[in-house]
């Protein structure tokens, strides 16, 4: 695709919505070459990383509680920086791994960079892989009250996918991904 290539659906205006520390939801209108207007809503929200740690043939997982569909869900480490320093996925990643699970990495692997959900936010993510695992300290955050680390054959999480159990679409693309691209 051509980066030069104009828009082909540009925006008249926008507004804020609503905002916190964590996103801004605006609602712009648009319109297109032809006249058609219209209104899109976007949910702005920063880039986040995923992070794959594996120890041999076991990968670790966190569970936590998920307010937005009230329950607690399996998943890979995740996370995204506040404030407004640049951001640095691999930094990101190192930081969120020893926050969550206690690990330091002496091995990164870039995997892929994806999208979230492009038909309604800009948000995308970063997956990496880390080998060579050696315990640390965990540092949870206070929103990470309850969160649990639990390693599993790499065997265990394919039939858990299979089976419906992780519904983490982040965390099953990542590891499609990454197994797709022979990293694990």
């Amino acid at each position: 695709m051509d980066d030069q290539q104009q828009d082909e659906i540009f925006t008249l205006d926008t507004k804020v919505v609503y905002q916190n520390r964590w996103m801004t939801v605006r609602e712009d209108s648009i319109g297109r070459e032809d006249g058609y207007r219209g209104i899109y809503g976007v949910v702005d929200k920063p880039d986040f990383v995923v992070v794959i740690a594996l120890d041999g043939d076991e990968v670790y997982m966190v569970e936590q509680f998920r307010y937005p569909v009230k329950g607690r869900h399996l998943e890979f480490p995740q996370g995204a920086k506040e404030g407004d320093a640049e951001f640095e996925p691999l930094a990101v990643a190192k930081a969120e791994l020893k926050e969550e699970c206690g690990l330091v990495a002496s091995q990164w692997f870039a995997v892929a960079e994806q999208f979230l959900a492009f038909g309604m936010c800009s948000q995308r993510y970063h997956i990496f892989v880390a080998k060579g695992l050696s315990q640390s300290s965990q540092d949870l955050e206070e929103t990470e009250q309850g969160l649990e680390v639990y390693k599993m054959p790499v065997a265990e999480l394919e039939r858990k996918i299979l089976a419906g159990d992780i519904m983490d679409a982040t965390t099953c693309n990542a590891f499609g991904l990454a197994r797709l691209k022979g990293m694990i």
